[in-house]
């Protein structure tokens, strides 16, 4: 298996016909890469770790599809994408990503609502069934294809999102900034894409929202005190370990995030909103910081370790103590001291634009 290559790992899950025959190919895969991920990592390693989970989720809505058609079900009725939120929308998922995704169906004036809701309500169960078989855990935050709420028509969705935005309360901010990061990972990229171009148009249209998608994104503080030290974890079984996924990656992904709305960009992964944000003006030189602190903090979420729990690949996002040696420590810091100057970037851009909007 160490001797496969990416083309042959796809090439064996596209052919696969049964999850649990893919689960068998993603368990061998997992081990490849984590053996992998031990001894050096590359911004490609992670690429690929992204590759692998795409095929793996494609392949499975493609399975669900057949298993519906075989029961009688029939085709789709009309139109749909099975979508990723969360890290899998960012396409920054670790070996031990959870499920974080939803399904957008198109309109119809041929079928009933019902008869949408009942098809879409089945494959999606099929769906899921298949991502449980493969070892993915469900969202802990309910933001999953089996809530209702992330399973609707596209005109459902856009109601949803501008209710959000005229009621922009903290939970509402939330879900919009979730949904700042879909991707269409199967199905009808177009429903995604005029959902999104929605989102932003809303934004630049009614600029104060920003003050509230702002007050969230700077909810997660990095995890450097004052002093230069890292704040790490002071109790339980990570105590003496460091929270690299809410004390730097979550601050950095958000940061960037929030100026890619901003500047109206869709594209929703960290790396290719900074090359974006450089089209729109930001310098060579910041770009080039907040690259390199956000690969730092890709490369240590990676080698968190990770859990079995009832047959499902999870973490806690954590690094261990043992895993803080001098290099790391270094390293860390250079990530969080860049990350400090980006939240207070955001936030000054923002607060100016406010401002402008004023004068």
């Amino acid at each position: 298996m160490n001797h496969l290559s990416m083309e042959r790992i796809l090439e064996r899950i596209h052919q696969s016909e049964q999850f649990e025959e893919m689960r068998i190919t993603r368990d061998q895969v997992h081990e490849m890469f984590r053996e992998h991920l031990l001894f050096s990592y590359t911004p490609e390693t992670g690429q690929r770790i992204n590759h692998m989970h795409d095929a793996l989720i494609q392949r499975t809505t493609q399975i669900a599809e057949y298993l519906l058609e075989d029961e009688g079900y029939g085709k789709p009725p009309v139109s749909y994408a099975f979508i990723l939120l969360g890290s899998g929308g960012r396409r920054e998922q670790t070996l031990w990503s959870d499920q974080d995704n939803g399904l957008i169906y198109a309109d119809s004036e041929t079928h009933s609502q019902e008869e949408l809701d009942a098809y879409f309500e089945k494959l999606t169960t099929y769906i899921l069934h298949g991502l449980n078989v493969l070892g993915y855990p469900p969202c802990e935050g309910n933001v999953i294809s089996s809530n209702p709420q992330w399973r609707k028509s596209l005109q459902g969705y856009t109601e949803m999102m501008l209710d959000w935005c005229k009621e922009p309360d903290w939970e509402n901010v939330r879900y919009l900034l979730i949904l700042a990061d879909v991707r269409c990972i199967y199905g009808s990229e177009a429903l995604v894409v005029k959902l999104k171009q929605s989102f932003l148009a809303y934004v630049q249209e009614h600029p104060s929202l920003l003050k509230y998608l702002l007050s969230n994104t700077l909810h997660h503080k990095i995890s450097l005190g004052v002093l230069g030290h890292l704040i790490t974890e002071r109790y339980g079984e990570d105590a003496g370990g460091f929270d690299i996924k809410y004390g730097a990656y979550i601050p950095i992904v958000n940061g960037i995030r929030l100026l890619a709305i901003h500047a109206g960009i869709l594209a929703t992964s960290t790396m290719e909103r900074i090359e974006q944000l450089k089209v729109n003006g930001i310098s060579e030189h910041l770009a080039s910081e907040w690259e390199m602190a956000f690969s730092i903090a890709l490369q240590l979420r990676d080698s968190t370790p990770f859990l079995l729990e009832e047959e499902r690949y999870t973490t806690r996002g954590k690094l261990s103590s043992h895993q803080l040696n001098k290099e790391v420590r270094l390293q860390l810091k250079r990530c969080l001291r860049t990350g400090i100057a980006l939240q207070k970037y955001v936030a000054k851009s923002i607060e100016s634009h406010k401002e402008r909007e004023k004068g």
